[in-house]
């Protein structure tokens, strides 16, 4: 798998982004915690943690008794999320859900990806939902922004040049308009039956769709 930008990036800057893992954890415990009527854990057994950075979300949602696999495509993210103690029972692989996913169709209970989609490109998002939708069962959530934003943040994203401000408008209505190709048939079908959307804290939403 070739490095593209955003990984050299994110191998440059992983280091800072494992300062703030502990704080991450205890956000990510108190999100699950708040919402446990729309996501009980015990109700699943596997978890896709896609884009799963530091491992934060992955280790908290293996403390709740899930067996969980994170892909990253970068490796220094990677190599913060296997120092953690907290992620011994996690399985991290590099893989990218902007490439098919090396996983057979519905091979996961529930998928999830955490501050991802925003930094992708509309064609980008549409392949990962798409991907995600083909390997869960039940749920896929993306954990992200909502319209309620800080100006660090909108500064923060106007600097990365990502495409966080037309993501926070359309996340909802780009997830039901989401298609996947049957691999035999080449027939397109919606990647989702269902799509809500549910704020987690001020600044982010879960914007769930059912497969």
């Amino acid at each position: 798998m070739k490095l593209n930008r955003s990984d050299l990036l994110f191998n440059l800057i992983s280091p800072v982004y494992g300062l703030f893992y502990s704080f991450q954890r205890r956000h990510y415990a108190k999100i699950l915690e708040k919402v446990k009527d729309v996501f009980d854990p015990t109700k699943y057994h596997t978890v896709l943690d896609v884009g799963s950075g530091t491992g934060a979300l992955a280790s908290v949602l293996s403390e709740h008794g899930l067996h969980v696999t994170g892909v990253e495509s970068s490796t220094g993210m990677l190599k913060v999320a296997d120092r953690q103690k907290e992620n011994k029972h996690v399985r991290f692989l590099r893989a990218n859900a902007l490439e098919r996913l090396p996983f057979e169709d519905k091979s996961f209970d529930v998928s999830f990806a955490s501050y991802v989609a925003h930094g992708l490109r509309a064609d980008e998002r549409k392949h990962m939902y798409a991907e995600m939708s083909r390997v869960s069962r039940h749920l896929v959530i993306i954990h992200d922004y909502n319209e309620n934003r800080s100006l660090i943040t909108s500064f923060v994203e106007w600097l990365e040049r990502g495409d966080y401000f037309r993501f926070i408008k359309v996340a909802k209505k780009e997830m039901k308009d989401c298609k996947k190709v049957k691999t035999e048939s080449l027939a397109f079908s919606s990647c989702f039956s269902e799509v809500k959307v549910i704020d987690v804290d001020i600044r982010a939403s879960w914007y769930i769709g059912i497969p």
